[in-house]
C-alpha cells in the first residue's frame, strides 16, 4: 500500500508509505515536514556481537536533512543552545533543503528528537536540566525507574523517537535475517561509487570523490539498502545513543558514530567500523537519522477507511 503522510489539525498521523514504511508528520503550517520510517522485526537476531535488539522498532529511512533541521527550529521558538555553548555555535557547512544536515552535535541531535517526542505529546528521549533555550540547559540522565529498559539511562522509557543505539543501527543497516553482512547491499548489488544522480550507488571516496563539488548528495540519491534505508553508509557519518563505553551513562559520555561520509573509504562503511567522538562536537561530517517505536494498531491511518485519494510516494 503506498500512501502520503498528511497532517490533520495538529495530530499525528502515521500512514503506510509502502513496503512496510510509514511516515510520520510533524511541524505545523509551513513548517511542516515528515519522516519516513521502515519497521525492523524481532523475529531474528545475531547471537553475539551488535545487531541484537529483541523488539520490533522503526528506523528511519534517510538522514534527518537541512529543510527538516530548519522547521524544527522555527517550530521550537527558542534557540537551539544550551551548556557547553560550543556544542551550539555552527551552522551546516554543507547546504541544500535535501542534504543531511550537518555540524550538528549529538545535544543538538537529542533536542531535535526531544521536539519530535514533546511536539505529539509523548515523554522527551533525553533529560536536560535547566531553562530550555538558555544558556545553563545540560544534559543529564534519568533514573532507573524512568529509563528504557531500567538500565539505558540516556534514553526515557516511554519515548517513542530518539537516536538509535548502536545495536538498533547496526542491525537496520547489516541485518539480513541470518547474518550480519559487511556492507549494508541488497542482495545482487555490490557496493559502488554513486554519482548523486542516476539514483545508484553510494557516497564515498574511491580514488576519488562520488560528486563534483564534493559533499554529501541530498539524502536518497543512491542505492536503496538491505531493509529499506538510503545512505547508512557513506555521506554523513551518524550519530548514536550508544557512549563509547558500555554502561557508563554520564552526559559527557564520547558517543559513537556509524556509516562512514563522502570523504571516507569503504573500510568505513561497514559493520565493523566505528567512530567516537565527543557528543559536543560539531562537524561537517556529522549528522543523524531518528529511529522510533512502532506505534500501536490503532494509531495508524489508513488512507483507505477515510476515502482519501492514495498518493504514490516517491523516492528524492
Amino acid at each position: 500500500m503506498n500512501a502520503r503522510k498528511i497532517p490533520v489539525a495538529g495530530v499525528a498521523v502515521i500512514l503506510l508509505v509502502g513496503g512496510g514504511a510509514m511516515a510520520d508528520g510533524f511541524g505545523t503550517g509551513a513548517n511542516q515536514f515528515t519522516i519516513d520510517f521502515v519497521t525492523i522485526s524481532r523475529a531474528t537476531n545475531p547471537t553475539s556481537g551488535y545487531g541484537i535488539v529483541s523488539n520490533d522498532y522503526r528506523m528511519g529511512v534517510y538522514e534527518i536533512t537541512n529543510d527538516q533541521w530548519d522547521k524544527f527550529k522555527a517550530e521550537l521558538g527558542l534557540p537551539v543552545t544550551g551548556s557547553p555553548s560550543y556544542a551550539y555555535n555552527e551552522d551546516p557547512y554543507w547546504t541544500g533543503t535535501d542534504v543531511p544536515t550537518n555540524r550538528v552535535s549529538w545535544y543538538e541531535a537529542a533536542q531535535f528528537v526531544n521536539w519530535l517526542n514533546t511536539s505529539r505529546g509523548h515523554p522527551a528521549a533525553y533529560r536536560f536540566a535547566g531553562t530550555q533555550g538558555q544558556s545553563d540547559y545540560a544534559p543529564a540522565t534519568w533514573t532507573s525507574a524512568q529509563a528504557d529498559n531500567g538500565t539505558n539511562l540516556y534514553r526515557h522509557k516511554d519515548a517513542m523517537y530518539y537516536l538509535p543505539t548502536e545495536h538498533e543501527w547496526v542491525k537496520a543497516a547489516y541485518w539480513n535475517g541470518g547474518s550480519l553482512q559487511t556492507y549494508a547491499t541488497k542482495a545482487g548489488e555490490t557496493l559502488h561509487k554513486g554519482d548523486g544522480i542516476s539514483g545508484s550507488g553510494w557516497n564515498y571516496y574511491d580514488t576519488g570523490y562520488a560528486t563534483d563539488p564534493l559533499g554529501p548528495w541530498a539524502v536518497g540519491r543512491g542505492s536503496e539498502e538491505l531493509n529499506g534505508t538510503y545512505d547508512m553508509m557513506g555521506n554523513v557519518w551518524e550519530w548514536m545513543e550508544s557512549p563509547w563505553t558500555g554502561g557508563h551513562y554520564t552526559p559527557g559520555s564520547g558517543r559513537n558514530l556509524r556509516g562512514g561520509s563522502f570523504d571516507d573509504r569503504d573500510f568505513s562503511l561497514t559493520s565493523f567500523s566505528v567512530l567516537i567522538n565527543n557528543p559536543y562536537y560539531e562537524y561537517g561530517l556529522f549528522g543523524f537519522r531518528v529511529a522510533s517505536e512502532v506505534p500501536e494498531p490503532c494509531s495508524l491511518v489508513l488512507l483507505s477507511l477515510g476515502g482519501l485519494a492514495l498518493i504514490k510516494r516517491r523516492r528524492r
